[in-house]
């Protein structure tokens, strides 16, 4: 299963001379054809497709389409997985029917988990029926059929644990392919100018915190500090052509839409600051937005999601705020816009984050390496899993 841009589409459009839309699409499709080559057919099923399609590609791969554009469903989900009888299921969005689905039939499998459960706090009982229902998923992935549970990020994978997932059979993996921080140098600070530019790179909504950036923005301009947003990510629902209007800030904003993913790092590196506002109750992994940023060497303005914590330090490497307050995060954007030796500090402090963020496991490391089951593959995971990772052992 797969949850990240529609494969059929990705498959044709790359083929045909275009460009990558989302980090690593060709990877994911060179990793998909030369998995399809260990098994007798290896299927991809994307659930956000505009209409539903089966076929095989070019490259042998069977494309699914489950045509839920508008929104995911689980039973229709499990209907379509049921239909196609799979030997093995490897599951990467968060579905929690799905992965009790599955621990209930006793389908081999694994999870190679892009985000992470959401924590946002919140008054009893609520939090208790979210912890009940995730601790459910937890004993689920515990079932002997998930022989590993991947999760993208080192954070994540620690939250699964706190849920009573078995951290021995936890592998944190990297989505990043890239061996080296890249091109970009160390900025210096843009304190000198009259205007100033931010970036915000992901899908705009309100777990996002996109509401809350947009209002930023015009807290920013009232107080004379003179900036625009420019905003990458497709508005298909006009959220924030809806919120720029309200805060009267639509010459303040630029709607880009999606730009091709190796157009992203650049962009970051001319503007001034990157955005990352998301809410505690979005689940984030640990946004590729980051990584890019710290390629690009531009300074990070984070909220302070539970996911960020152990990696961004406020005034180190980054500048964090209470997630949903505008007025703080227009704070920290005018310090860092304003204090050269804190931007400079930052800025500098990027490629050496980056680098500590890297993880010994991609994605086709852990699903190839499962689908062989030789001895050697096992002890390899193993040895990478999150109990030996914590343990200096990794």
């Amino acid at each position: 299963m797969h949850n990240a841009g529609d494969v059929r589409e990705t498959y044709h459009r790359l083929a045909s001379g275009g460009l990558e839309t989302y980090h690593a699409q060709r990877y994911s499709l060179d990793s998909y054809a030369a998995i399809n080559k260990l098994v007798d057919e290896f299927t991809v099923m994307t659930s956000a497709t505009e209409e539903r399609y089966d076929e095989v590609l070019p490259n042998g791969v069977r494309a699914i389409g489950a045509g839920l554009a508008s929104g995911a469903d689980s039973d229709t989900l499990i209907r379509l997985i049921s239909r196609h009888a799979p030997t093995h299921l490897a599951i990467h969005p968060i579905d929690s029917a799905v992965i009790r689905w599955a621990a209930r039939q006793q389908i081999p499998a694994i999870t190679t988990l892009a985000n992470t459960l959401a924590r946002e706090k919140c008054g009893f009982p609520r939090n208790i029926v979210r912890e009940a229902k995730t601790r459910r998923t937890a004993r689920a992935l515990n079932r002997d059929n998930f022989r590993w549970v991947g999760s993208y990020g080192i954070n994540s994978s620690r939250e699964l644990a706190r849920l009573g997932v078995n951290p021995e059979k936890i592998i944190p993996w990297d989505y990043l392919i890239d061996t080296d921080p890249g091109p970009f140098t160390a900025k210096q600070s843009p304190s000198d100018r009259d205007h100033f530019t931010l970036c915000y790179v992901g899908t705009v909504s309100e777990g996002k915190g996109v509401a809350e950036m947009i209002e930023a923005v015009a807290i920013l301009n009232s107080m004379s500090i003179n900036v625009t947003l420019k905003l990458v990510g497709p508005d298909t629902a006009n959220f924030a052509r809806v919120h720029c209007t309200r805060h009267d800030v639509e010459d303040r904003v630029e709607l880009l839409g999606l730009m091709p993913s190796d157009s992203i790092e650049p962009l970051m590196h001319e503007c001034d600051l990157v955005m990352v506002p998301s809410r505690h109750d979005y689940p984030e992994g640990f946004p590729l937005v980051i990584h890019h940023a710290l390629r690009a060497c531009t300074p990070t303005i984070a909220s302070d999601h539970p996911m960020f914590a152990s990696h961004l330090k406020h005034r180190e490497n980054a500048m964090i705020f209470p997630q949903k307050d505008a007025k703080k995060m227009a704070e920290c954007i005018a310090e860092t816009l304003t204090t050269p030796e804190l931007y400079e500090s930052i800025s500098a402090a990027s490629h050496a984050t980056w680098k500590r963020l890297r993880l010994p496991v991609k994605w086709a490391d852990l699903t190839t390496r499962w689908i062989r089951n030789d001895r050697d593959d096992q002890d390899w995971l193993s040895e990478r899993s999150l109990a030996n990772l914590d343990n200096g052992k990794g």
